[in-house]
């Protein structure tokens, strides 16, 4: 038996199901794309940022860190985005902001096949030359009694 109903048009196998494409995967995509960019200091806001160095050295906690600061709305064929950066000082915010939107658009219509038919960006943040590098907290450690 082939499968095939006798009189039916044939259907290619692309044909015979459906790809569900979930938020988590959009972000994640937009995140790694927008950190390409240069001038592209972080991404999140300074909380999302100080929580998320606590959740990344959690163990599996490391895999938030490529879609902080980014949010996705998926639907069937489209997707809406928001993302939070953080720029480096002295570089024009707009120009960065059209290269990150032209580089996370792509990116993800490349990779998804879904249109993006909207990329917000906030600047939540400036860093300037003589901050320090943000130093993540030392993990925690448990002591076990024996």
């Amino acid at each position: 038996m082939t499968g095939s109903v006798p009189g039916a048009p044939a259907r290619e196998p692309a044909d015979r199901g459906r790809t569900t494409i979930t938020d988590g995967v959009v972000e994640k995509i937009a995140g790694l794309a927008a950190r390409e960019v240069p001038g592209v200091h972080a991404m999140g806001s300074g909380l999302s940022r100080s929580l998320g160095a606590v959740r990344d050295r959690a163990p599996g906690g490391a895999k938030a860190s490529a879609s902080r600061g980014v949010k996705a709305e998926v639907g069937e064929v489209q997707t809406a985005l928001d993302l939070e950066i953080v720029v480096d000082y002295g570089v024009s915010i707009r120009d960065v902001a059209r290269a990150v939107r032209e580089n996370v658009v792509a990116a993800v219509e490349r990779m998804t096949g879904l249109e993006v038919v909207e990329a917000n960006i906030a600047v939540t943040d400036v860093k300037l030359p003589d901050e320090g590098v943000e130093e993540p907290e030392p993990p925690v450690t448990s002591t076990r009694l024996q």
